[in-house]
This record gives C-alpha cells, sequence and structure tokens, in this order.
C-alpha cells in the first residue's frame, strides 16, 4: 500500500469515528437530565396541531388535536376475538357491580330511599308547599297492563358486521357485538384505574394492549394520523386526581415507546378543569360514569390531602332508576342489565327522564322507544312518579344504590417505591428522619451551655422543616390504614398521628354523600382563606349530573350543610355547572388543549430519548403536579 493509500484509508478511519461519536451523541448517551430543551430538530415553534390531547375516562375515551374545537367521544372499549372456537365468553360488566346481590343490599337499598324521601319532604316548593310523595303504587298498575305497539317490523339497528373474522372491533361497533359471536369484551379503565382482574386479559399487560389498539385505532380513523407520523407528534395525557404510579409510568412507556409519540405532557384531570374553564381556583367535583372525584385546585395546583374519590358515578344512577321504575311495575320486562344494548336503553332513559327539579311532582305519562337487533321496532308507555327525583338523589345517599361490602371512598394513597425512582418519597423520609436525629443530638449538646427555652425553639424549629418536606396527609395509607412508617418515625405527636388513623377509618369505610364529600374535601385546606376561596367557586365536570336543576339543587345543600362560621363571611356559595356554556364533559379534554398552547408548558415535555435512559425519574423532574 502506498503512502497516499495509507493516508486515505487513515481519513476514512476517522470520518467513521467522527460518525459514531455523532450517533452517540444523537442517541443521549452523556445527556444528563436537564431543564426541559426542545431537541434540535425540533427547534422551531410548538405547531398545537401537532400535540394530540387524550382524556381516557372509563365509559368514554375523548381524543383529539389541541387545535380541534371538540374532540372525538368513543365508548372506551373493545371486542376482541377467541384464539379458539368454543371458549366460553368474557365481558366485563357495565352497570352490574359486585357488592350488590348481598343479603344486607336490599335492607340498606330501602333505607336509603327512606333518607330520600324525607329529603324530599323537608325541602318546600318554590311555592312554599309541601310536596306531596306519589307512591309506586299509583303507577304499577298501569304500566303493568301496558303492551309494547310495534313501529316497524324492522328495528334499523343491525350487530356489527364480523363475517371476516376481525381480530378486534372498537368502541361503539364492540357495543354491537352479536353475543351469540365468539368475542370477548373488555373496559379497560374501570373506575379511574386500568381494569385489572383475575379473568381473561385482565393482566397488566393484557390491559396496556387494549389501551393501545383502541387509542391507535381511534388517531388512524378518526384523527387520520398514519401510524408511522406519531413520531412527529406529541401527546397530552390527562390522569386521575388520585392515580397509580406504577400504572401512569406503563402507560407513559407504552405512548413513546410503543405508539412512537416523540414527547408527552401528564397533568392531573382536575388542574385541567380549571384550565378548560378559565378558573384559577375551584373545588372541582368531577362525576363520571362509575367514579366521582373531588379536588380543592389553587393556581394550578391540586392540594394533595385534598383529593377524595368515591367509588359510584352516573352508571349507579341508572341501575338505581332501573330499580325503582321496576317497583313501579316497568313494562319493558325483557330488560337486563347483564346485556349491553339494554345498559344503553337504561342510560339514555335516565338522562330523558331524571331530574333534581322538587317543583315537578306528581304522576306523569311518558313514552320510549327499544331498537334492539334483530327485533322490531317497538314503543311503550310508561307512568312514572318521583322515582325520576329519586335515582339522582341517590349521589347524596349512596345508600340507595345497596352496594354491600365494597371499598367506597379512596383517599391519596402512599406509593410502594420503584426501584427506577431511588429518590422518592421514602428515600426523602429515611434522610429527613436522619436529619432530624442529629438536630436532636446537637440541641442536647448545646442544651447543656444554653438556657432551656433555646433547645424548645431548636425543637420546634426542625420539626416544621420535617413539616414542610413531607407533610403528614401523604402518610395516609391503604384501604386497610396502613402506615409504612419506620420506628423514628413515630416520634411524630399522637394528635397527628391520630387524626390519620381517624380519617383512614372514617372515610375509606364508608360512603360518603356528593355533598359531605365536597365540605370534607373543601375542609382540609390548609387556611381559610382558601376554604372561602373554593365555597365561592364550586366546578362541576363530567357527564354524571347533567340533571336539570342540579346545579341549584348542590348549591342549597352546600349551604345548608356547611360550617355556620363560613356561611356569614362566604359572601355567595357558586356551583359551576355549565363555564362558558360548555358541555361539563368536555372541559377537562378542553384544559388539556389549553395546556398545549402555553409557553410554560414547554418546560414540562418528557421525550422519548430521555424516556428510554432516565425512565420513570422523567416524571419527578417534569411533571408539573408533585409526583
Amino acid at each position: 500500500m502506498t503512502q497516499a493509500e495509507k493516508g486515505e484509508a487513515a481519513a476514512a478511519e476517522n470520518g467513521k469515528d467522527k460518525e459514531r461519536d455523532k450517533e452517540k451523541e444523537q442517541r443521549g448517551a452523556k445527556r444528563p437530565i436537564v431543564p426541559a430543551a426542545v431537541p434540535d430538530s425540533l427547534q422551531e415553534q410548538i405547531q398545537s396541531n401537532f400535540i394530540v390531547v387524550i382524556h381516557p375516562g372509563s365509559m368514554t375515551l375523548r381524543i383529539g388535536r389541541a387545535t380541534d374545537t371538540l374532540p372525538i367521544g368513543i365508548p372506551h372499549v373493545i371486542a376482541r376475538r377467541h384464539k379458539q372456537q368454543g371458549q366460553p365468553t368474557y365481558k366485563d360488566s357495565w352497570l352490574l357491580r359486585e357488592g350488590l346481590n348481598k343479603p344486607e343490599s336490599t335492607e340498606q337499598r330501602q333505607n336509603g330511599l327512606k333518607m330520600v324521601d324525607q329529603a324530599i319532604w323537608s325541602k318546600k316548593m318554590s311555592n312554599g308547599a309541601r310536596r306531596i310523595p306519589v307512591s309506586p303504587d299509583q303507577a304499577r298498575s298501569y304500566n303493568r297492563q301496558m303492551r309494547p305497539a310495534i313501529l316497524d317490523h324492522s328495528s334499523g339497528t343491525k350487530w356489527t358486521n364480523t363475517s371476516h373474522h376481525p381480530e378486534y372491533v372498537i368502541g361503539e361497533e364492540a357495543l354491537y357485538v352479536n353475543p351469540m359471536d365468539c368475542y370477548n369484551v373488555h373496559w379497560p379503565v374501570h373506575r379511574g384505574q386500568l381494569n385489572l382482574h383475575s379473568g381473561p386479559s385482565g393482566s397488566l399487560t393484557a390491559v396496556l394492549a387494549d389501551l393501545e389498539v383502541i387509542w391507535s385505532h381511534a388517531i388512524q380513523k378518526y384523527l387520520e394520523i398514519p401510524l408511522k407520523d406519531l413520531k412527529y407528534y406529541r401527546c397530552i395525557l390527562l390522569i386521575p386526581d388520585i392515580y397509580n404510579k406504577q400504572h401512569v409510568k406503563e402507560i407513559v412507556n407504552m405512548i413513546l415507546m410503543k405508539m412512537g409519540f416523540s414527547g408527552i405532557v401528564v397533568h392531573q384531570e382536575s388542574v385541567c378543569a380549571t384550565f378548560g374553564s378559565g378558573l384559577g381556583s375551584a373545588c372541582v367535583v368531577d362525576v363520571g360514569d362509575q367514579k366521582t372525584s373531588v379536588c380543592c385546585v389553587e393556581d394550578g395546583v391540586s392540594h394533595r390531602n385534598t383529593r377524595l374519590c368515591l367509588a359510584y358515578g352516573g352508571s349507579d344512577v341508572s341501575r338505581c332508576f332501573y330499580w325503582l321504575m321496576q317497583r313501579a311495575g316497568f313494562p319493558y320486562r325483557d330488560c337486563q342489565l347483564a346485556k349491553k344494548t339494554d345498559c344503553l336503553l337504561l342510560q339514555h332513559l335516565k338522562e330523558t327522564f331524571c331530574h333534581l327539579d322538587q317543583d315537578l311532582s306528581g304522576l306523569k305519562d311518558h313514552e320510549f322507544q327499544v331498537r334492539h337487533p334483530d327485533s322490531p321496532a317497538l314503543l311503550y308507555q310508561l307512568r312514572l312518579g318521583d322515582e325520576k327525583l329519586q335515582a339522582p338523589m341517590a349521589l347524596f345517599y349512596p345508600a340507595t344504590f345497596g352496594i354491600v361490602g365494597q371499598k367506597m371512598t379512596s383517599l391519596q394513597q402512599r406509593s410502594q417505591g420503584d426501584p427506577e425512582d431511588p429518590h422518592d418519597e421514602h428515600y426523602l423520609l429515611a434522610t429527613q428522619s436522619k436529619q432530624e436525629q442529629s438536630s436532636k443530638a446537637t440541641a442536647d449538646r448545646k442544651s447543656i451551655s444554653k438556657p432551656s427555652g433555646f433547645e424548645g425553639d431548636l425543637r420546634g424549629q426542625s420539626a416544621s422543616v420535617a413539616e414542610n418536606l413531607y407533610p403528614p396527609e401523604v402518610e395516609i395509607g391503604t384501604s386497610h390504614g396502613d402506615c409504612i412508617m419506620g420506628g423514628n418515625e413515630s416520634e411524630e405527636p399522637l394528635t397527628a398521628h391520630m387524626s390519620r388513623k381517624t380519617a383512614v377509618s372514617q372515610f375509606e369505610g364508608k360512603a360518603l354523600g356528593l355533598d359531605k364529600a365536597i365540605l370534607h374535601s373543601i375542609d382540609c385546606c390548609a387556611s381559610d382563606d382558601t376554604k372561602k376561596k373554593m365555597y365561592s367557586s364550586i366546578l362541576v365536570v363530567g357527564g354524571g349530573l347533567m340533571f336539570h336543576k342540579a346545579q341549584e339543587f348542590l348549591q342549597h345543600r352546600i349551604l345548608n350543610k356547611m360550617p355556620p362560621s363560613f356561611r356569614r363571611v362566604v359572601e355567595n356559595v357558586e356551583v359551576i355547572t355549565r363555564p362558558k356554556d360548555m358541555d361539563p364533559r368536555l372541559i377537562a379534554w378542553k384544559g388539556g388543549a389549553v395546556l398545549a398552547c402555553l409557553d410554560t408548558t414547554q418546560e414540562l415535555w418528557i421525550y422519548q430519548r430521555e424516556w428510554q435512559r432516565f425512565g420513570v425519574r422523567m416524571l419527578r423532574e417534569r411533571a408539573a403536579f408533585v409526583w
């Protein structure tokens, strides 16, 4: 080899080394965790039409570009074909739930209904007269003799066509899969959390796979974005206020590493609801289909110790309404809570007939249609009295739902720790404890030469620093009231420890009515000024309380039950159900879209490359809430 050839080969080798170094750098091999910076390839201004906002509900998935006026809403459900023929089909329940068929259920339901009737009678109508209760017996004889009229020999609705044996069908099509077809039906989100269970496809991996398929389908079909182009898009994900860290971590990993979005921002539903409604501070009451969450939000921060999650919602009202209609001789006798088509009908009847207007009284005749696939279209006559008011009032007297032996109220739980996130709250607790011990030892040594008052001051100071580092509310345990505390932490003030234990036992064991949950949440605010703010701005979102006169009804109950000391100083208790005349079901999603347009959001993005290297630690670094 000549000298010139050797020189060329060396130059080529050197060029390859430089390319390899450049590739390493691009892969982020040596990149530390730093304040968010937009990667070089995306230096141009963030374009909102390249941001997808995802709000996954228990019943409905809302998804759309941040620039869209309204999101797409589809039933959050998937039907998957059996791998082997002849297997029994599995269907996640919708209106049915555990705890309804216990021996005590009927008695509890009757007791709850008595309280509802007492509340109806005790509140006067606007003309000052007492409301006259209507017995279901008065409607029963009329309803029992009703027979349906045939409107048409074809209902106009059809079962989903599965003749080409698709592996899965999504959304509305999944609800109309023929029960005789070999498909399992799964709702991947249940009461606001991932629907993990011991049945088929109930594992974390299977539920995440269902989410990925449903979301990918919606993005392709409704947003018309090819999945291969998601590397140019970013995602804003709305999560519940009381969230499971492990589940959020897995969903973020799925969005970035499997679906292929280039970046993500995770934020809480309640905070997004305040953004969407244009309020700086509010007590956010989110009444969904299967759960109701209450939380106080101040200047974009959800106060951790004010968070409550109630395990009931709109679907429980639908089931309660069905039970009340049955007492009144419901003429559609083939109705079954296990059938998806009947569940859809009952949801529709609830939304059409139910109200919270005390001035509407007496018996009234209604009609409704039943249009099921492979059946004629039927028209039924129905006479109802107080049932239309009693069903939504069950939200305030949840014993009426007849649910026994289930955990009905959740507070913020302590996380179990994550080996990928060593500097979590458990680490803070342990290191803080050591700091306290050393402070006390120093104070004890100095107390020999210092006056006794100095020691007390120092100890008080140390305790207040510890409290700021790790506020007491995060020590509320799980449903068993456990406290992950070491021996040294037991030196905390006894009253604080007892109050936490009381909070756990008092609320997690029983079902709180909606008004009591709101009062409890506001009462957990740190200062009286914050409490006053919350009383004057109670924001109701979600689709579970969209009844006629619901705003006035809730306002009246809060006014009557709030502490007298606040009744004097709060100028007006304001309940907001339709801010800016918006559909309350869309407000949280709209807040996510607003978040996408804010300059400050630039600092919150977690990019795919960073997640690949640092994992869940990025959520601790970048999340806009305390992770």
